[in-house]
């Protein structure tokens, strides 16, 4: 019982630090009681990717990296050791993809399997335990976005070029010089019009508004003569040598009176007519023997 404080102690910081080792772990994401298999991959550029980075196989997470290698006397300086759980087995032709970990997050690795990686399976072709793995790289959005701005600006840099060298061409020839000679000649002509404007305008203008005043006063003022006169009485005796008119009108028409008896009444008018004729017969044998109708001699002859 000598010893019994100083086991307790013992036993107890042994539990610490067993607790302290496995939270660690535990907040790296690593399972200490879960079995891993581990794997290698090469890269020439790591693009950021650091210790207890994530690996993944479509999108869920099965390993994380467990340490960096670098020798840069090589081309392909970085070594990348991964551990992930020992019951994902990869079929030969799987591959480390390094991509980003989201838009605004770090590296992640990503296991790529191979369009035949069900029937690789099934033959059992798989990759053995600490094996080297092909590395490939997957840029991310972001990259991908500054890639198309990068080109798209260089692009338009290109056209700006272009523009400049076909403006410095103009400038340099005859045609710029001539337009504007061109656009000298036209200001020339605007000036020359807006001259002869003003001069109009101070010369013409006055005497066609002089004779605009003048033609709207004697509208003003047959305008009040019309106004002043009795045009309501004129229209009323207007109206009543109509209506005379009608009058007439409608009794020639109900064969009424002189004149609707000559127009409609054909004896009337042929007795009429006969007459006429026997006034114009007796008017023309007059003027052949005036003698028969006047009897005037001095020596009282007569002609018979």
């Amino acid at each position: 019982m000598k010893y019994t404080r100083e086991i307790k102690v013992g036993v107890l910081a042994i539990i610490c630090v067993f607790l302290l080792f496995y939270g660690f772990n535990f907040l790296k994401g690593v399972n200490i009681f879960s079995p891993t298999n581990s794997y290698h991959g090469v890269y020439t550029n790591l693009h950021g990717l650091e210790e207890q980075a994530s690996v993944f196989i479509m999108g869920h997470k099965v390993g994380q990296v467990d340490r960096l290698h670098y020798d840069f006397t090589k081309d392909s300086a970085f070594t990348v050791d991964i551990s992930i759980r020992k019951d994902i087995v990869l079929p030969e032709g799987t591959s480390l993809a390094l991509r980003a970990d989201g838009l605004l997050g770090g590296m992640a690795l990503e296991l790529l399997f191979p369009e035949d990686a069900t029937e690789k399976l099934q033959q059992q072709a798989l990759i053995a335990h600490g094996a080297t793995l092909p590395t490939v790289y997957l840029p991310g959005i972001v990259e991908n976005l500054q890639n198309e701005l990068i080109a798209k600006i260089a692009n338009a840099v290109e056209q700006v070029d272009t523009l400049v060298a076909q403006l410095n061409g103009q400038l340099e020839g005859d045609h710029l010089k001539s337009t504007l000679a061109n656009v000298d000649r036209i200001s020339g002509d605007l000036t020359d019009v807006s001259g002869d404007l003003r001069r109009i305008m101070n010369t013409q203008v006055p005497g066609i508004v002089n004779n605009a005043d003048t033609a709207i006063a004697n509208l003003n003022t047959v305008i009040a003569d019309i106004k002043a006169a009795d045009l309501k009485a004129t229209v009323a005796r207007v109206d009543t040598a109509i209506g005379g008119v009608n009058a007439v009108i409608a009794d020639v028409r109900a064969q009424k009176g002189t004149l609707g008896q000559l127009i409609y009444n054909k004896s009337l008018y042929n007795h009429v007519d006969a007459t006429v004729i026997s006034a114009d017969s007796l008017l023309t044998d007059i003027k052949a023997h005036p003698k028969r109708y006047v009897h005037f001699s001095v020596f009282g002859k007569k002609d018979k």
